[in-house]
């Protein structure tokens, strides 16, 4: 007489994780992208309006300063904490979160302006605190890596496909100059209307009142998002090991690939165990680094190159700040594409470590280009953002690839975020730099160019990650 095998065993043992179509990821690759571009929207508006903002409430330079460093803080805990979230709740979840948190962002943005207009000690702190939520939205690129790398890895499997990876993703990460873009355009359009709405000096409110609308359809698009079927299989073992089934627990992680022993470090703290340690570190350190250079070239470009607050730059005015909008943001659109495709033909690794290093050494061939010299400079800016921005288009996948699926977006989120721990960092070096007597051109070369190139250095300690072993 043979035993029987009690049904929940024989349902067990019969399981297997939900299959995902080509068709749904390419709807997950699109919702993505716009997630992205309308993330980007709420989180380059905030900087794009901080002036009119100023001249509207009548705050002094300082003022404004302190107001983007502690929202600059606020934004690194929020886009820190959403990665565990994603890791406990699901990528799809995550990313719902997150556009759902820059959409609330932005209009409570228009909301924290009203308070300031009544009290302004109590709607300045608020402002503070609303638009910390904007690090949802900056977190929404190592969300879409990690939600993306995981789908792909699926999907793209055949050898030629597999090549293509890196590629894909780079068109998502392309929402940012998109997105860029987008802002200008839609601030030109929007002021003025704003104006007449809400006043003289009140036309911000509208633009933040209008980036919610595209954030809520697509959180809504976004509820139509799979879940991925790597982070099904481990909520699935983790039931197991709860309900004390530890041999089905194990029997299924072998036939899914996955090393159970791993998974008994979870949680923050797993970051620096084990195989994880060295890409936490770093990548973080690379991030951290990194981000100097994006302070010092895309955020203050304009005044390396021209100028600013008395301080003499590189003597090339850019007067327009349209003509800067184009030229950093296309020269980031290309490089996306590039180091996208060159990432999956030598490894990620490797094309970040030499898109970063020829990136510090453009800039600094341009820093020390003759005063005024158009067209020496303005040509080795727009290479050296090339290989500044265009990186992040392979380093970010190279991130979602780099760690264990129950720990992904934890880690992600982590190293995604210490590049705005650099940013504090940056501001203050230059700061100070720039208030013992150096120029813009000095302080651009130890804050921006040195940085950069350590930067593509350090990214030659993260370990070459195959991405045929992504699971």
């Amino acid at each position: 007489m043979t035993a029987s095998i009690p049904p929940q065993a024989a349902a067990d043992a019969a399981w297997t994780p939900p299959t995902v179509t080509k068709k749904q990821v390419n709807y997950a690759t699109w919702v993505c992208f716009f997630a992205w571009v309308f993330a980007v929207y709420d989180f380059i508006l905030f900087g794009t309006l901080l002036p009119r903002l100023g001249d509207h409430f009548k705050w002094t330079a300082d003022q404004q300063t302190n107001l983007n460093t502690w929202v600059t803080l606020g934004t690194v805990v929020v886009a820190f904490g959403i990665g565990p979230i994603a890791d406990r709740l699901g990528r799809r979840k995550g990313i719902i979160i997150a556009v759902a948190g820059a959409a609330l962002c932005s209009g409570l943005t228009a909301f924290a302006g009203w308070v300031i207009g009544l009290s302004a000690g109590v709607g300045f702190v608020l402002l503070i605190l609303v638009r910390s939520l904007a690090g949802l939205g900056y977190a929404e690129q190592s969300i879409n890596a990690t939600y993306l790398s995981e789908l792909f890895s699926l999907v793209h499997t055949d050898p030629a496909a597999t090549k293509r990876r890196g590629f894909i993703y780079s068109l998502v990460q392309g929402g940012w100059p998109v997105g860029a873009v987008l802002t200008a355009a839609l601030v030109a359009a929007l002021y003025p209307l704003g104006e007449r709405w809400f006043g003289e000096g009140g036309g911000w409110a509208l633009s933040f009142v209008f980036a919610m609308f595209p954030a809520i359809v697509i959180a809504i698009l976004g509820r139509r998002l799979v879940e991925t079927p790597q982070f099904v299989t481990g909520q699935r073992i983790a039931r197991l090991q709860r309900e004390g089934r530890a041999a089905d627990a194990q029997r299924l992680a072998q036939a899914q690939g996955i090393d159970l022993s791993a998974r008994h470090h979870t949680g923050i703290s797993a970051m620096f165990k084990g195989a994880s340690l060295r890409p936490t570190l770093s990548l973080a350190l690379s991030f951290f680094l990194n981000w100097f250079a994006i302070v010092i070239f895309a955020v203050l470009g304009t005044s390396v190159l021209g100028g600013a607050g008395g301080t003499p730059g590189k003597g090339v005015d850019f007067s327009n700040a349209l003509q800067v909008l184009i030229v950093s943001n296309l020269a980031g659109f290309l490089g996306y594409m590039f180091h996208g495709w060159l990432g999956d033909r030598i490894g990620r690794r490797n094309a970040v470590a030499i898109g970063w290093v020829l990136g510090g050494l453009a800039f600094y061939l341009m820093l020390q280009a003759p005063q005024g010299d158009f067209w020496r400079i303005v040509p080795l800016y727009s290479l050296g953002l090339f290989f500044l921005i265009g990186p992040y288009a392979a380093v970010l996948f190279l991130v979602g690839e780099s760690f264990p699926s129950h720990i992904r977006a934890t880690a992600s989120s982590f190293v995604n975020a210490m590049g705005q721990v650099g940013a504090i960092a940056a501001g203050f070096g230059v700061t100070y730099t720039l208030s013992h007597g150096a120029d813009w051109v000095q302080a651009a070369v130890v804050w921006g160019a040195i940085p950069c190139t350590i930067s593509g250095i350090v990214m030659l300690l993260v370990p070459h990650v195959d991405p045929k072993s992504v699971r």
